[in-house]
């Protein structure tokens, strides 16, 4: 083995063990630290991709997919939106509605963070015991005008914290896409649910709401 391809070999194993070590610490992390770090990271790397500031939103998602998507529970999150009818789902049906509804999350925030230029995040003190294994991480997006409001509700797994459910400007994302989906599951059933979720996603078009 020529030492060119050594040491390309051996950059390749040093990159491996650093995401691992990455991932490991997030993994240990608590969770105000779970957002402080995933939220620096994620507009880090924004501000400091030339292409992403452009607005390559393909770019971004690729981003929040790799980054943020791992400390999510899209189980969890997709059954509470989907409410009672969860529970008559077949399992391929509930696996394609989670599917379909990352795809619309993952499209939808990377959509607004395509729109940071010089923001930042402040993460405020958590409220509740070390014994907690649910807990709301308050936090602020400062940049010009008004602070945003973006809080987060997470989970204590055996794998680390879990975000399940985000909070915008006082609207919790669960609860505004659970009525929606309500009303489609009501007149399309759980099929016409999917179908309208997908539609939706392949005109990569955003918003709480399931109908076409």
């Amino acid at each position: 083995m020529n030492h060119p391809l050594l040491q390309r070999f051996m950059s390749v194993i040093a990159a491996g063990l650093l995401a691992l070590a990455s991932f490991t610490a997030l993994a240990q992390d608590g969770p105000d630290q779970l957002i402080r770090r995933l939220s620096a990271d994620v507009l880090d790397t924004i501000k400091t991709d030339k292409e992403m500031q452009a607005g390559n939103v393909r770019k971004i998602v690729a981003l929040v997919d790799g980054k943020v998507m791992p400390h999510v529970n899209f189980t969890r999150m997709t059954a509470s939106a989907v409410g009672r009818a969860w529970r008559q789902a077949t399992p391929e049906q509930q696996k394609r509605l989670q599917d379909e509804f990352k795809t619309l999350l993952v499209r939808t925030y990377a959509g607004a963070l395509s729109q940071v230029k010089d923001q930042s995040i402040a993460v405020k003190p958590l409220r509740g015991s070390a014994a907690d294994t649910e807990v709301i991480v308050r936090t602020e997006v400062i940049g010009r005008g008004d602070p945003i409001q973006l809080d987060y509700r997470l989970e204590k797994t055996a794998d680390g914290w879990r975000i399940y459910d985000l909070n915008v400007l006082g609207v919790w994302l669960v609860e505004t896409y659970r009525s929606q989906f309500a009303q489609e599951i009501t007149a399309r059933g759980i099929d016409g649910l999917i179908t309208a979720l997908a539609e939706r996603n392949k005109t990569g078009s955003g918003g709480a709401s399931a109908k076409s």
